[in-house]
């Protein structure tokens, strides 16, 4: 599904219809966008007209209408080096359009700070989901063998589907330690580790 309309055919009369997209459907609603610094040009000349005059234009497959997008626009972006640079502007951090940023009536940004401590309690958190319940059980020593992707995806699913596996409290201690190490270890340009 597109932001405007889609054209395809009836199965049954094998007509063309117009199918509404994302900015149609939600006329009178809240139309809600991730990825947003990743649209492309003419996606974004879509928006600039749906947000200045509650519209939006098409002219596909010889068919040219106006259709009503009357919506509020919640989007969401990410900075372009994977880390917001505080330095910048929010411009520069998101690669959008000022005239485009600009028809948005708040912006907010919300910053991926690290924080040993936060991100310890939030990594423990997780894994306690997953963990296990029980206090004695043993743990085997890993067998130096190794596996290969294949064979690493086949065993994780049929764990998945008949063991119903749990996270071992001395391995929860070793991930959690792990993705604070990735954490803290984030130089410029490079992807870090989030809580996702």
């Amino acid at each position: 599904m597109g932001l405007t309309v889609y054209i395809t055919k009836d199965p049954e009369t094998r007509e063309l219809v117009l199918e509404s997209g994302a900015l149609v459907l939600s006329d009178r609603g809240i139309c809600c966008i991730d990825e947003f610094d990743k649209m492309d040009d003419s996606t974004r000349s879509i928006l600039h007209e749906a947000m200045e005059q509650q519209t939006v234009s098409v002219a596909k497959a010889g068919i040219i209408c106006q259709l009503n997008a009357r919506t509020a626009i919640l989007a969401a972006a990410n900075p372009k080096e994977s880390r917001y640079n505080p330095k910048l502007s929010v411009v520069e951090n998101i690669r959008l359009q000022p005239t485009l940023l600009s028809r948005f009536d708040l912006i907010y940004l919300m910053l991926d700070n690290i924080n040993e401590n936060n991100d310890r309690r939030l990594a423990d958190h997780i894994l306690s989901l997953y963990g296990e319940q029980e206090e004695d059980m043993e743990v085997e020593e890993p067998n130096q063998d190794t596996l290969s992707k294949e064979e690493l995806a086949c065993f994780i699913s049929y764990t998945r589907k008949f063991c119903n596996p749990k996270i071992a409290e001395t391995s929860m201690g070793k991930l959690v330690e792990g993705y604070l190490a990735m954490r803290g270890s984030g130089h410029r340009g490079t992807i870090t580790a989030t809580p996702r």
